[in-house]
């Protein structure tokens, strides 16, 4: 990001103390020049010199945070020297408005009018000692001084714009992985069912005149997984809206049912082996590789079988679907496959999934145990 929005500014560009910068500047420019040997009317002297250092600190103030308040003032601050007038708190101006404006843009952007800024307040302390019998060495340190606490504001505020960009940029990046989840998780539990629902209908739908009997447990398979996907759907928004807790996530012992489910709907299914005994998240993350694969099989594979495949190692589980359909390279993985991808990458294991040599399609996951 190149530019906070205004909602992003840091508190200093909402808070109280640069218009407590402009008060010590008023005050203090009056009661040192009160006591200044220059040789004009005290009072006249005095305003004049409050009317001068004044607008040099109000650059910084303004809601826009425009580059060019930096060289404006740097001049108004160099004006107040080059009259004559004496040191105070007109120093404090250049670093406040440096620092406002360096909150609000990057330092390739403030850099260069701040380095002019202080060339111009440079000229101004040169100018007085060359017409007010200044002191030529108090002038070169005053001016080395304050490149130095110019560079100074400059630096911090700049630390605190990445330290608000860097926050925002989580924020934004958290809210995009809570959308990609959410998707997902539609993706899995809805997709599922619907694509169960569309089998079961197909095969209702075939068998309505010749065995009812088929049928109807056709459409109470349907009824039922409908009634599933509808209050995992309403889980889901319900999440979305922060009207309700999360449902909790399936797992391996909510298998059998998603076994059952997708035998009803006509693809046999086998099973070889088991997982032993795995941590919660490992858990939850096998069963949605299973759902899925499955969903795809009864999607686009026009396969007749499937067969679940679990092989234990010591740390170490392989998780296998495959079926006997027709196969074919992966053009584009959708949510599907990618969504297995991310969550079990997300757990240090790995995913692969493509056609078997010989016919038929397989996704195959090796997670930890």
């Amino acid at each position: 990001m190149s530019h906070l929005t205004a909602a992003d500014l840091s508190r200093a560009h909402r808070s109280w103390w640069p218009w407590a910068v402009l008060v010590i500047v008023l005050l203090g420019t009056a009661a040192t020049n009160r006591r200044s040997d220059l040789d004009y009317p005290v009072f006249g002297g005095v305003l004049l010199a409050v009317l001068a250092a004044a607008p040099a600190v109000l650059p910084g103030l303004t809601g826009r945070r425009a580059v060019a308040a930096l060289p404006i003032s740097g001049a108004l601050c160099g004006l107040y020297f080059a009259a004559g007038y004496s040191d105070g708190p007109i120093f404090l101006a250049l670093p406040t408005v440096t620092f406002m404006v360096a909150t609000a843009v990057p330092v390739r952007s403030w850099l260069p009018p701040a380095l002019a800024a202080c060339a111009l307040m440079g000229t101004g302390l040169w100018l007085r000692w060359l017409w007010w019998s200044d002191e030529p060495h108090k002038s070169l340190w005053q001016v080395v001084g304050m490149l130095g606490i110019v560079m100074a504001a400059g630096a911090v505020a700049t630390a605190t714009r990445n330290r608000f960009e860097a926050r925002a940029e989580r924020a934004e990046r958290t809210v995009t992985e809570e959308r990609l989840r959410m998707a997902q998780d539609l993706h899995d539990g809805v997709g599922h069912g619907l694509a169960v629902i569309a089998m079961q209908a197909g095969v209702a739908l075939h068998v309505l005149d010749r065995d009812p009997a088929k049928a109807r447990a056709s459409l109470e398979a349907i009824r039922d997984t409908s009634r599933e996907s509808l209050e995992a759907l309403r889980s889901e928004l319900a999440a979305m809206a922060g009207s309700a807790p999360r449902r909790p996530s399936a797992g391996l012992e909510d298998l059998p049912a998603l076994l059952e489910r997708v035998r009803a709907a006509g693809l046999r299914v086998d099973v070889a082996g088991g997982p032993g005994q795995l941590p919660d998240p490992v858990a939850q993350v096998a069963y949605v590789v299973v759902q899925e694969a499955l969903t795809n099989v009864l999607r686009h594979a026009a396969a007749t079988s499937a067969t679940v495949e679990w092989t234990r190692g010591v740390d170490r589980v392989v998780l296998a679907v495959r079926d006997d359909g027709r196969g074919g390279a992966v053009q584009d993985e959708g949510m599907g496959i990618s969504g297995m991808r991310a969550r079990v990458t997300a757990l240090g294991g790995s995913l692969r999934a493509g056609p078997v040599a010989g016919g038929g399609f397989e996704v195959v996951a090796e997670l930890p145990g």
